[in-house]
């Protein structure tokens, strides 16, 4: 079982998971593109993320629109949206159980309440990183094929931007707090003993007891 200063090491893990997956859900470098024109005004990088496309032109100018339009957006788009919100959601209910379980603190309930919400908490984690895995994959995979295709020009070709690579370590980051706090199970030594559960010394007490009376 997991020391509390291993349960310490995976909240950090979870707590940096958690930060790095918001991040890559705001920014806007899903996928980029650069492409050097002759005029002054010409875009030298064009970006696109999951709730706007950005330009950064080559007189320092960088301007950004949203994507208010939901159904006119393509299926990978539309479901690395919802899965990366959902692992955000997931993984900050994590963090909250997370810090319930946790050995070191008071607050949480006895030993076996703690390693139940443990279990919990890494639960949530695992869930928070497989939804932030599929996504970055399928959109790294998406990008790929088209930057791949002969057909589409060089100046439409794009390449995974920096927001991919960060959904992948906090994937990484939330995979592994989450198991590290699924091993956190209650086990039969090293915990006080349940309320409704007798000591192990009482009916060994009673039976010589009830010998030395019959004697």
């Amino acid at each position: 079982m997991p020391s509390s200063t291993m349960q310490m090491f995976a909240f950090i893990l979870a707590v940096l998971g958690v930060v790095s997956a918001t991040v890559a859900t705001l920014l806007p470098n899903w996928k980029v593109s650069a492409d050097v024109g002759s005029n002054i005004m010409t875009a030298i990088s064009q970006m696109q993320g999951l709730w706007m496309d950005c330009t950064w032109y080559s007189t320092g100018v960088f301007s950004c629109s949203l994507k208010y339009s939901v159904l006119a957006l393509p299926a990978y788009l539309q479901t690395a949206r919802t899965t990366m919100v959902l692992s955000c959601i997931m993984a900050t209910m994590g963090l909250c159980l997370a810090a319930l379980g946790l050995k070191c603190t008071r607050w949480g309930g006895s030993y076996r309440s703690k390693g139940h919400t443990a279990i919990s908490a890494g639960a949530c984690f695992v869930i928070a990183g497989v939804l932030c895995l599929v996504p970055a994959s399928w959109f790294t995979n998406e990008v790929i094929t088209t930057f791949m295709d002969s057909k589409v020009p060089k100046s439409s070709k794009y390449e995974p931007g920096a927001a991919v690579y960060v959904a992948f370590v906090s994937a990484g980051f939330l995979l592994a707090a989450g198991v590290i706090f699924c091993l956190s199970c209650p086990g039969r030594r090293g915990g006080p003993l349940d309320s409704g559960s007798s000591h192990p010394d009482k009916p060994k007490q009673h039976k010589q007891y009830v010998h030395a009376v019959c004697r």
